[in-house]
């Protein structure tokens, strides 16, 4: 069957692309945005890749259409879909139809944490030897695609509250029926398709009503969004993990360092396994514990678990290290919301306690744009000594007010160059560079790379 993705760039689509190719499909796609790391794995895959939304891509017309969820009415390709009759679906429902029928299906979701959760989660029952498959968000680092289809009974994947598609607003999770489900944490995001807090909790509880009865739910005993959502209905074993030591908790860590780069892992009084990994801040070891009881749901002994995220290589565009340049560490992070801006900055000043550490940060999400988070944005960068904020051409607000508001070193530029000149002109040896966006930040990454290596 020939399958055309309509937004194949997506971490979602692309991972998507990976499984129907796997499935045997001729797969091509379209996106607006085509650019690594993405772009460069689907085109290793073998996958034709074409820019925009032209109805030209549907011709000849596929057998199906895939339609992302960042389409919407207006767009040539959708049009023509629609007048021509095409058949089309949604990710989540390909996913549920095609791929998960007769899994044992791990879903992780949560504001934060989902993709490093689930990578963390298939690592480990891949080291297990349980051949999972798995859909992740990300390019993890320790397998070779975002994707597969696995050879045992388990498929791991990232349960996202985003909606479908145009045609159908559900969130994407209440497709895939898990039985094993970890509900990691709960905020409001996505100002863009939810009114509010109750609107998004709404729909986990959807989620909550589709887990079986003989499954396991998994969620942190501090997370009291999560316990009002489990309060209107849950049919469901719960489970819960605890930073520190709780009596309630079914499992618990205590940190053996402060960034959360090593420590082991408790149920009651009994030490069961110890985890020494490459990973920084307490959201990580949460995250950890996390996959640690999900993958003890499938039988995976707690010790093992812990040996193996103990060799877990994470996902790019989580503190990735991309270059150090004349004594300047420069890392790439995909913080999208003020929460995760501040875990990442507190893992960061752990991790490096003695280096002058730059945040640089594209308000790039939908919910960011919006502004809905502008009152904490400051106070969530507090951490890094010197902040930059980006202000782009069609940001919905003035990032001002977070100027005046901030306890540290903060300013605001609106192009590339300008934050290329400043971050050239006053960055030092043992500086560390964290540029924290969603997407591409228009390649500020490597141009500032390139940039430096030109300092002399």
């Amino acid at each position: 069957m020939h399958l055309h993705i309509l937004g194949i760039c997506g971490t979602f689509m692309g991972s998507l692309a990976l499984l129907a190719r796997d499935l045997g499909h001729q797969v091509t796609g379209s996106d607006l945005n085509v650019y690594p790391p993405m772009s460069t794995q689907l085109e290793n895959a073998g996958i034709t890749l074409m820019q925009g939304y032209d109805a030209s891509h549907l011709q000849p017309a596929p057998d199906l259409v895939i339609v992302g969820n960042a389409m919407k009415r207006g767009i040539d390709a959708i049009e023509y879909m629609l007048n021509a009759g095409l058949p089309y679906i949604s990710g989540p429902q390909f996913l549920a139809d095609y791929v998960l029928q007769g899994k044992h299906v791990l879903g992780v979701a949560g504001t934060h944490g989902k993709t490093t959760t689930t990578t963390m989660l298939a690592w480990i029952l891949d080291q297990a030897g349980l051949a999972p498959g798995f859909l992740i968000g990300g390019v993890p680092q320790g397998f070779k695609e975002s994707a597969r289809l696995g050879a045992g009974q388990y498929f791991v994947v990232e349960a996202d509250e985003y909606d479908s598609a145009f045609f159908d607003k559900r969130s994407k999770f209440v497709h895939y029926h898990p039985k094993t489900a970890i509900l990691n944490n709960l905020e409001f995001d996505h100002a863009d398709i939810f009114d509010d807090l109750a609107a998004i909790q709404k729909q986990f509880h959807h989620l909550v009503r589709t887990i079986p009865s003989e499954g396991r739910i998994i969620a942190p005993i501090t997370e009291s969004h999560i316990d009002e959502v489990l309060q209107m209905g849950c049919w469901t074993p719960v489970v819960r993990t605890a930073l520190q030591s709780d009596h309630s908790a079914h499992l618990c860590s205590t940190l053996l360092a402060d960034d959360g780069s090593h420590f082991t892992v408790h149920q009651q009084q009994d030490c069961l396994g110890e985890v020494q990994w490459n990973m920084t801040g307490q959201h990580n070891v949460a995250n950890a514990l996390a996959a640690i009881s999900a993958a003890e749901h499938v039988g995976v002994r707690v010790e093992d678990a812990c040996r193996a995220l103990s060799q877990f290589g994470g996902i790019k565009r989580r503190m990735e290290l991309l270059d150090t340049i004349h004594g300047i560490e420069v890392y790439d992070d995909f913080a999208h919301h003020p929460t995760a801006i501040a875990t990442t900055l507190d893992g960061a000043r752990k991790r490096l306690p003695q280096q002058r550490l730059w945040a640089v940060i594209e308000p790039r999400s939908n919910t960011m744009r919006m502004g809905a988070h502008k009152a904490g944005l400051a106070d969530a960068a507090r951490l890094a000594d010197d902040v930059i904020w980006y202000q782009p051409e069609g940001l919905d607000w003035d990032l001002s007010p977070v100027i005046e508001a901030s306890s540290n070193r903060a300013a605001v530029f609106q192009s590339l160059e300008q934050i290329i000149h400043h971050l050239k002109t006053h960055a030092q040896t043992g500086d560390a560079i964290v540029i924290m966006s969603n997407g591409s930040f228009g390649g500020l990454h490597q141009k500032l790379i390139q940039a430096l290596k030109a300092k002399i």
